[in-house]
């Protein structure tokens, strides 16, 4: 099962690569995009919608990785000063009883979003923008995915905490 996780875990972390890869043209387009409507007077419906299309890849593709490093949103005003069986216990249900079923839910309501768009051929409502919008919307079950299968590594991983008693 450790093979499982850590084979896992490396494929997030290729994600978040790939995310963090996003980021640093997502700050060249936004720049390239200034520049261009500032100093020169032009401008493109396309290219302000890949701005925000890469920003909602970025963080759908990174959410999982910061599960993975422990770099998410907690109040550790308590959770700081816990055991660590008592941190591995709240993990655990936090896995079991928001993450999971949270995920589950967005991938299930999501799932008929994103064929609706594919079937129906979705293009930007607005003149010059984008084509396959079903495309953007996918990535929303790509990240929520790679949610789900983190919040099952991290579930994993505290399970054996309480086990081996660490």
């Amino acid at each position: 099962m450790r093979k499982i996780v850590n084979i896992a875990e490396k494929t997030i972390s290729l994600f978040a690569k790939l995310s963090a890869f996003l980021v640093l043209s997502l700050s060249f387009l936004v720049v390239y995009d200034a520049l261009n409507r500032y100093l020169f007077g032009g401008g493109s419906v396309a290219l302000q919608e890949w701005e925000w299309h890469l920003f909602d890849i970025i963080f759908l593709l990174g959410f999982s990785y910061t599960l993975q490093k422990d770099k998410h949103v907690r109040v550790d005003i308590f959770y700081a000063n816990f055991t660590p069986k008592t941190k591995a216990f709240i993990e655990i249900l936090s896995q079991i009883f928001l993450i999971i079923p949270f995920s589950l839910l967005i991938l299930y309501v999501s799932y008929n979003f994103v064929l609706q768009s594919y079937l129906q051929n979705e293009i930007s409502a607005d003149p010059g923008g984008l084509t396959h919008r079903y495309l953007i919307k996918a990535m929303i079950i790509v990240g929520f995915s790679l949610l789900v299968i983190q919040s099952l590594c991290t579930l994993y991983k505290n399970i054996t905490i309480l086990r081996e008693g660490k």
